[in-house]
């Protein structure tokens, strides 16, 4: 006890004065001041919805929150003011816990915190001494020097529960008879399967899994602990799946990780190449039944280039151009399916299906196109849900597919590899009729009758996955030439499969290794090299004139393709724009790749017309000038018509910025295929100073891995 003095006496005595006079009259505080709230009555009960256990709301019974570890409790108090604005008061916090102990007698912890303005929160970290798997009780109450609040869990209030668990739970059981764990490979890729997984303790609420290359997710248990995981492989391959059992307090046991073995995806449940022979009246299956044709069905029509189809069937649009197995092949409608083939439309006109299966005077689902927006797109519809997306074009061969997905009950369009058009909820119907090639069931009989090619019509009885429609869409790039450039007998640099050569023109020269060879150990020789390996030179020119050039087109600019060429600039500050590689007509370049010194950048430049002035569409990769050192590089241009983009890559790298840009204004070029030079307004021009080597021309789309490989490319019989 500290012994007060009469000099302590007299200063009390003064502040209760001031107290007085202050109670008696107004007083005008300047704005901001803190004003002292009135110590002269005991502070507030605190109220429960200010209090938390370690960060959860204050609740008890079946409500009561499970830790992980030992909580700290925290509370907002009050004093005995009435909390306005700019009005605080000083308080401590009398926190208390009790439990029943082993032995049944109950067990209590306090402390009291030190004094806080009532506007800070209060906490208290409970010792580690709490026990585990027990309800333990809280409750907090104010003090200051003139008493103490009621507990918050009193009157209308009560106390806060929590139950302190740091046990884990067992790990989970998992078991799987659609992927068993027994070291047997099963089909495989886009067939759904399912995983159940089973507790080993009764407080598990969740399950945490992942599969091997995916990302964490949760699950959780049905009424009697178990839990279901669905799964659709992606690849085929050694698989795991692991999972971790999660009780209420967020604790996790061990992991069971369940390895299983994915094979290939199963082969369709119904597939007709439609490559019969022409004056054929039914189409063979690979797989199912084969196909009655109609009258008008023709076959032996075109393949898209490409693809392994050597034919296909022309459909003529009339009531006889049909082609039916006469019996389902979607043999349930209502879980995953996936139909698709490749098409050509000769009419876009209207509403044309390719594919279909009936459903008494309806169908359960139609492949085709429709016309949405103003305009024909492609079309999936399942039961009364359609999604459209894609560009249907006359004489333009595309790869359609469309996808229901039982698990989510959403259908899903593919064209040419990619998913178009947004995903839709779909119900679908029972589909028991037959599977229809070019026309779909109405209520006065078949309509929406195909006009053009169809070929490789396949069905499936589970999901198609991404990787799977993107190689069914492929169509391999096919090489139209390979030009060395390390031979130029009368001037001529010849493509290496015979086809058209290069024409050099005046200030195109070829190096050779052995034209100069010097000793590398002399101090003043200077070597240079051939850019590649597919040949002993590379073809040189004055950046004045000179250039190489073929006489015709070799490339259709206005399909798909693929140009590239290796490239070495001689200058180290160019001063003017200089062309590697170019295909134009009289005006412009359906293509070109230019050096531009001004922003220190090669640029595919794309003219959307042959006509002067023509807008252009530019794609920009920054890069320094070479300065006639090392090997250059290489730039490829790639336009897929399929999709309407075009890609530009350097050194084999397509950069998320300067690599890509839709493009839908291709036009089919008059001129060759120009080295060194391109079209200006003032006619030919950007000559190349510089080096080129080593030039690949393609009909369709190169793979990236088949551009990243184009520098070890060699050329025949090398």
């Amino acid at each position: 006890m500290v012994r007060r003095t009469g000099a302590g006496r007299l200063r009390r005595a003064r502040r209760a004065a001031a107290v007085a006079v202050i109670a008696a009259g107004t007083v005008l505080a300047t704005p901001g001041t803190v004003l002292a709230a009135s110590t002269t009555l005991p502070p507030k009960q605190p109220l429960t919805a200010d209090l938390e256990t370690g960060g959860e709301p204050c609740v008890s019974g079946d409500e009561r929150p499970y830790a992980m570890s030992v909580p700290r409790l925290t509370a907002r108090l009050y004093g005995p003011g009435d909390g306005q604005p700019g009005q605080v008061s000083h308080v401590r916090g009398e926190f208390e816990a009790w439990w029943q102990g082993e032995d049944g007698a109950e067990e209590r912890v306090t402390t009291t915190t030190g004094t806080l303005s009532d506007t800070t929160p209060f906490g208290w970290q409970l010792p580690e001494t709490i026990p585990d798997e027990t309800v333990v009780s809280w409750r907090v109450r104010a003090v200051n020097d003139v008493g103490a609040s009621a507990w918050s869990s009193e009157g209308a209030g009560s106390a806060c529960e929590f139950v302190y668990d740091r046990t884990r739970p067992d790990a989970p059981v998992v078991t799987s008879s659609d992927y068993p764990d027994d070291n047997t490979w099963t089909p495989g890729v886009g067939v759904r399967g399912t995983f159940h997984v089973k507790a080993q303790a009764d407080d598990v609420v969740a399950y945490a899994y992942s599969f091997m290359g995916g990302g964490s997710k949760t699950v959780r248990p049905g009424p009697d602990g178990t839990a279901e995981i669905r799964f659709v492989p992606q690849s085929a391959g050694v698989q795991t799946l692991s999972v971790q059992a999660q009780d209420r307090a967020g604790n996790r046991s061990s992991s069971t990780n369940y390895t299983f073995r994915i094979g290939s995806g199963p082969a369709p449940v119904a597939q007709w190449k439609l490559t019969d022979a022409a004056g054929s009246r039914s189409a063979a299956a690979e797989t199912g039944t084969a196909a009655r044709a109609g009258a008008g069905v023709t076959f032996g029509a075109p393949a898209p280039s490409g693809t392994p189809l050597t034919s296909t069937a022309s459909l003529d649009g009339s009531g006889h151009g049909f082609l039916t197995p006469g019996a389902p092949v979607v043999a349930d409608t209502a879980k995953d399916f996936a139909v698709g083939g490749w098409v050509r439309p000769g009419r876009v006109d209207g509403t044309r299906t390719v594919l279909s299966q009936d459903a008494g005077t309806a169908r359960a689902f139609t492949l085709g196109l429709t016309q949405a927006a103003g305009g024909p797109k492609w079309s999936f519809s399942v039961g009364g849900a359609r999604v459209t997306g894609g560009l249907p074009e006359a004489g333009a061969w595309a790869y359609v597919l469309g996808q229901y997905d039982a698990e989510t009950g959403t259908a899903r369009l593919y064209v040419n590899g990619r998913a178009a058009g947004e995903e839709v909820a779909a119900v679908p119907v029972a589909g028991e009729g037959a599977f229809q090639i070019g026309r779909a069931r109405g209520a006065q009989g078949y309509r929406d009758r195909w006009q053009g090619e169809i070929g490789d019509v396949r069905a499936y009885d589970r999901i198609v996955v991404a990787s799977e429609v993107k190689d069914l869409a492929t169509r391999a790039a096919r090489r139209l030439g390979h030009w060395a450039l390390d031979t130029a007998p009368d001037g001529l640099a010849p493509e290496e499969g015979g086809g058209a050569p290069l024409k050099l023109g005046t200030g195109a020269s070829l190096y050779r290794l052995d034209d100069a060879p010097c000793d590398w150990l002399d101090p003043d020789c200077v070597q240079d090299f051939p850019l590649e390996a597919d040949g002993d030179g590379h073809l040189r020119l004055d950046g004045v004139s000179g250039h190489a050039a073929t006489d015709a087109p070799v490339v259709d600019t206005s399909g798909s393709f693929t140009v590239s060429v290796r490239v070495r600039l001689t200058d180290d500050e160019p001063a003017a724009p200089m062309t590697a590689i170019s295909q134009g007509g009289e005006h412009g370049d359906a293509f070109k790749v230019r050096f531009d010194p001004e922003n220190s950048s090669w640029d595919l430049v794309l003219a959307h017309a042959d006509a002067p002035g023509a807008p252009e569409t530019v794609l920009r990769r920054i890069e320094a000038p070479d300065g006639n050192s090392g090997v250059g590089h290489r730039v490829t241009v790639v336009h897929d018509a399929s999709v309407k983009q075009v890609f530009f890559y350097l050194d084999g790298v397509k950069y998320a910025e300067g690599g890509t840009a839709d493009f839908d204004a291709a036009w089919k070029s008059t001129g060759g295929l120009q080295l060194g030079r391109g079209r200006t307004a003032d006619g030919w021009g950007e000559y190349l100073h510089g080096a080129v080597d080593s030039v690949f021309a393609y009909e369709g789309v190169l793979s990236e891995t088949d551009i990243r490989q184009l520098p070890y490319v060699r050329a025949t019989g090398r």
